[in-house]
């Protein structure tokens, strides 16, 4: 299995509340994470996704564009907080060493009802 497609099973699993299940398969013991709300551990984050999960258990998660670089992937996506929730474009970047997650960036942003853009957030 490539890179992209680690990331796409671990973002899917996790968005479907396989959480601790991805871990176990595609994160290193010395990951680290930079999302502001979390402190930087594996186990923090893995607490708050767990949490996200029960809050919305109907997520959904589409990936709009996915590249590589080295061991770095790069992940664009349309995460939909359940039927009729609310609409997230996010941006996850993964750093892999020996096939394990290492490292972890994400952003994300509300889609809003309205736009002046007219290209639109995907």
């Amino acid at each position: 299995m490539n890179l992209i497609d680690k990331v796409k099973d671990f973002l899917a699993q996790c968005s479907s509340g396989n959480i601790k299940t991805a871990y176990e398969h595609y994160v290193a013991k010395e990951f680290k994470h930079h999302n502001p709300y979390f402190a930087g551990d594996a186990d923090s984050l893995l607490k708050g996704m767990e949490e996200n999960a029960q809050k919305n258990p109907d997520k959904i998660i589409e990936f709009m564009r996915c590249a590589q670089n080295d061991n770095c992937v790069f992940v664009h996506s349309k995460i939909q907080m359940g039927k009729g929730g609310p609409v997230i474009s996010a941006v996850h970047i993964f750093r892999f060493e020996a096939d394990l997650i290492v490292e972890l960036w994400d952003i994300g942003q509300m889609v809003p009802d309205a736009m002046q853009n007219q290209f639109g957030m995907f």
